[in-house]
Formats: C-alpha cells, sequence, structure tokens
C-alpha cells in the first residue's frame, strides 16, 4: 500500500472523531464591548448602592468604580457612545455634533528629551483611555471632582450683565436672608425666569426658545442662561437639566416679593384704596383615587371675601370637588378686576383644564372647570408673566408641563 493512501486510511479511520479539528469561537470583546461591561458595573453599584460610588479609601472596588466613572464624564465620545445606557443620568448630555471626529493627517515625530515626553509621545494610544484605572492612586484619593466640561466650556462673557447683576445680588440677599431657599431640583422648574445653583454657581435661566421633541420624545431646545459670574450660555435645555440633576439645586421664589409685585403693577395702594378680592391657588384633599392620583391639580380661583371664610364648606361644594382643600397660593388685589385676572390665567393653562364630573349630595352631575393641571410653580410664573405684561409672548405647554416662549 501506498504511504499516503496508508496515512488517509489511518485519518479516515476516527469513529470517536478524536482528530477532528473544530474553529474556536471567538470570545475575545471588542473595545465598544469592554467599555459598556465597565459602564454597566458602575450602573450596577448604583442600583444595589442607590448612590454614585465615592472615593472610600476603605472600599477599593468602590474607589475604582468612582475613579472610573470620574474618567468617563471628561471623555465626550464615550459619553455620547453610553447615553442610551445611562438609566441612572450618571453622565453629562454632550451634543454629538460637539465631539470632533479624529483628523486624518500626520504629524512630526516629536522630539524625546525626557521621560514625560516619551509618556507624552503615544502615538498609537497605548496610554490612553485607562478605563481599567492602572494609573490611578488608589490610596489617596481626591475628594474633589472637576466640573463637567460640558457645562463649563461653551460660556462667553455676557454683555448686557449689568441688567442683571444687581438682581443676582438681590437673590443672594434673599437666600442669607431666609426669603429663598435651596430646593431639590425637578425638570418641572425649568422655566423661563426661575434661578438654580450648580457647583455653587449661581445662574438664571432668561430664556428657552426653538423648543421641540428629542428623539427620546421629551422637550429641548436652546436657552439663554446668565451665570452670576458674568457669563452666560446657550446650552441645550435637557443639558442644563442633567448637570442641575446632577449636581445642582433650584432656588425658590421669594412669596413676599411676588405679592409686592403683583401690588405695584396695578396701583399704588394707600388707606383710601378698595381691596378687590383675592386670587388663590388651591389644592384638593380629596381620597377620591380619581382625584387624589392627579398630580399638579390645582384650583385656581377669585374670592371677594377672606378665603379661608370661602372655603371652609369645601366638601359640600362641587365647585371645590366635594372635599376639603388646603391653600397653597393667594394674592390681594386692589384697583382693579381681579375676575379679568382669573379669566387670564384660565385661558392661558385652558389646555391642561381638569375633564371630571362631580356630584353634588343630591346626586346634581357638575362639571367644575377652575382646576388645572399644572405645577405650582408654574403657576406663580404666568401670574408673574401677567405681572410684567409678558405673558404675550408665552405658552403653556400640556405636555411638558412648561411655560414656553412662543415661536
Amino acid at each position: 500500500m501506498d504511504k499516503n493512501d496508508a496515512l488517509d486510511d489511518i485519518f479516515n479511520n476516527d469513529p470517536l472523531g478524536l482528530l477532528e479539528v473544530k474553529a474556536r469561537n471567538a470570545n475575545a470583546q471588542t473595545a465598544d464591548e469592554r467599555l459598556l461591561a465597565s459602564f454597566q458595573e458602575i450602573n450596577d453599584f448604583v442600583k444595589s448602592n442607590g448612590k454614585e460610588p465615592e472615593p472610600n479609601p476603605a472600599n477599593i472596588s468602590e474607589f475604582q468604580l468612582y475613579a472610573r466613572l470620574k474618567s468617563l464624564r471628561e471623555d465626550d465620545e464615550k459619553i455620547v457612545m453610553l447615553t442610551e445606557h445611562d438609566v441612572h443620568h450618571l453622565l453629562p448630555v454632550v451634543e454629538v455634533n460637539q465631539v470632533s471626529e479624529p483628523e486624518a493627517h500626520y504629524e512630526k515625530p516629536k522630539e524625546i528629551n525626557s521621560i514625560d515626553d516619551i509618556l507624552g509621545d503615544d502615538g498609537l494610544g497605548i496610554l490612553g483611555g485607562d478605563e481599567e484605572g492602572l494609573f490611578d492612586f488608589k490610596h489617596t484619593p481626591k475628594g474633589h471632582v472637576r466640573g463637567t466640561t460640558d457645562f463649563v466650556a461653551r460660556r462667553k462673557a455676557c454683555k448686557d450683565f449689568d441688567k442683571y447683576e444687581e438682581v443676582f445680588k438681590g437673590v443672594q440677599k434673599d437666600l442669607s436672608e431666609g426669603k429663598r431657599e435651596l430646593i431639590e431640583f425637578n425638570e418641572r422648574q425649568l422655566v423661563a425666569g426661575n434661578f438654580f445653583v450648580h457647583n455653587g454657581i449661581l445662574l438664571l435661566l432668561e430664556e428657552v426658545y426653538e423648543a421641540d421633541k428629542d428623539k427620546f420624545g421629551k422637550l429641548d431646545g436652546r436657552t439663554r442662561v446668565i451665570f452670576e459670574n458674568g457669563t452666560e450660555s446657550g446650552m441645550k435645555l435637557r443639558s442644563l437639566g442633567k448637570n442641575l440633576f446632577m449636581n445642582g439645586k433650584a432656588v425658590s421664589r421669594n412669596a413676599e416679593q411676588d405679592s409686592e409685585d403683583f401690588t405695584a403693577k396695578f396701583s399704588n395702594i394707600t388707606d383710601e384704596d378698595e381691596e378687590a378680592g383675592y386670587i388663590y391657588v388651591l389644592k384638593s384633599k380629596s381620597t377620591d383615587e380619581k382625584i387624589s392620583s392627579i398630580q399638579n391639580l390645582y384650583k385656581i380661583g377669585y374670592s371677594k371675601v377672606d378665603i379661608q371664610e370661602r372655603i371652609k364648606n369645601a366638601e359640600k361644594e362641587p365647585t371645590y370637588l366635594m372635599a376639603p382643600v388646603s391653600i397653597e397660593g393667594a394674592w390681594k388685589c386692589f384697583n382693579m378686576n381681579p375676575q379679568k385676572l382669573e379669566q387670564l390665567l384660565h385661558n392661558f393653562f385652558g389646555s391642561s383644564c381638569l375633564e371630571l364630573d362631580v356630584f353634588d349630595s343630591k346626586g346634581k352631575r357638575h362639571a367644575p372647570r377652575e382646576w388645572f393641571i399644572a405645577p405650582l410653580d408654574v403657576i406663580e410664573q404666568a401670574i408673574e408673566f401677567i405681572i410684567s405684561g409678558k405673558i404675550v409672548n408665552y405658552r403653556f405647554d400640556v405636555e411638558s408641563l412648561m411655560i414656553l416662549k412662543r415661536h
């Protein structure tokens, strides 16, 4: 038998398949998969612990995750790649068109004269993107996390800052005297005219324009944000909101000043001036689930008599949804027609008017038309805009429950 034939017989006679060579599945992760896996570890930590990882020297694993998150927050390209996986809002918002593409050109080799030159000459990117924390100092953590570059880099000098300087000083004075407070931020507060604090800097949301829904169905648009240090920004509304959510507070309104402004707008009050009544905002204390389950439900109304007197029998009146109510806001009116102001507010929030049938003690059906679904601070903002005359430039968006500038 020919030698080659004999070898073929040997290799072909393999009933147990011992000589079969099977291709091994490649299980090596790509760079994108490694990036996602490393970020998912951070997501898992937040889900399990209810907080972001902190620079805790007693817990090396937590400090590694803290260092990794800090590094990711400073890399716009990685933020864009991870945005859809950012379920805990850990990363700042970065606009895709702001992430620069790598340029295709060749650079002149750098002159190497020191160890620093060698480390800086990383043409292949071998030393960059330290996702595994190889160069982190694990036992000498720094407590300060640098503010997100996305929030700071796009600012410019505010040319008309002289219009705002005294306003900022007034807000700071209100805060120091307890007339205003720093409160938890939520997106419903993103209304033109409201103040916020981010990383210790007071800022004013002066304007929201070009508002539209983004690809996720959420309202977004351009803003004009004025900072107390004399700069301004035209960042996106959602970018502002996300940064405030991560490290910011809202500033409450000065109710005392709002009341004074309201009075001053319509008249100079003297002892001879006549009280015309009250505009009020009420909240229902109904235990009916059809009513109690509705968030941001308020009654906007007018009364000639003291409001406490007016609502003392609320649980017997259909206009109050046959339930007790609490007073959330009240404004005394002089020398004017408060019914007209009431009508302006009803028209402004008309698209969010509650449509609900209420039955009185005799079983007669009523359809109250003074209850609206809108956040309290937005209602107060609308009153201020009516006082200032700016209301004609704004509209109430029922989907976002925000006041937006008309196009």
